[in-house]
């Protein structure tokens, strides 16, 4: 069953360390919790019951209070879904901006991705040699796909 949990906005994952420590200690019957990016102030614990759940976050800072009624799976598929790791909709060849770090701004090209590590290898455009930068899939953002590239050609 899975059962959404009010928590401090900005606090989710905080809590989610919190209640997998908790429920390695404890041994409770908790199967998963789930935290996305898309759902400020909740997170979504699948358990064997509502008390499974309340003993879970007693006592817990940062968490609220437990929904009373139990969500279906066809209510959180949505969030599942856009969920999928950045470097699923990253191709070879695709044009990126970096969003973070030393080289924020700068436009690059995609020459290796590692799904396993979420990294992408990126050269930079604007660079007079080229040399391979890896970096976190989420410090990037899609400018151009590679066949919107070659079409422009």
């Amino acid at each position: 069953m899975l059962f959404a949990t009010v928590v401090t906005t900005g606090q989710e994952n905080i809590v989610a360390k919190m209640l997998t420590r908790k429920v390695e200690k404890d041994k409770l019957p908790v199967y998963s919790l789930l935290v996305f990016e898309d759902l400020k102030g909740y997170i979504i614990i699948e358990a064997d019951s509502e008390n499974t759940v309340r003993k879970l976050i007693h006592q817990v800072p940062h968490v609220r209070r437990v929904l009373s009624k139990p969500l279906s799976l066809d209510e959180i598929s949505h969030l599942i879904e856009s969920a999928k790791p950045p470097v699923m909709s990253l191709n070879k060849g695709d044009i990126v901006e970096v969003t973070g770090g030393a080289f924020k701004g700068d436009p690059a090209r995609i020459i290796r991705i590692d799904t396993n590590k979420e990294e992408v290898t990126v050269e930079f455009l604007e660079a007079v040699v080229p040399i391979p930068v890896t970096l976190k899939a989420d410090m990037i953002k899609l400018v151009k796909k590679k066949s919107d590239v070659e079409a422009e050609k």
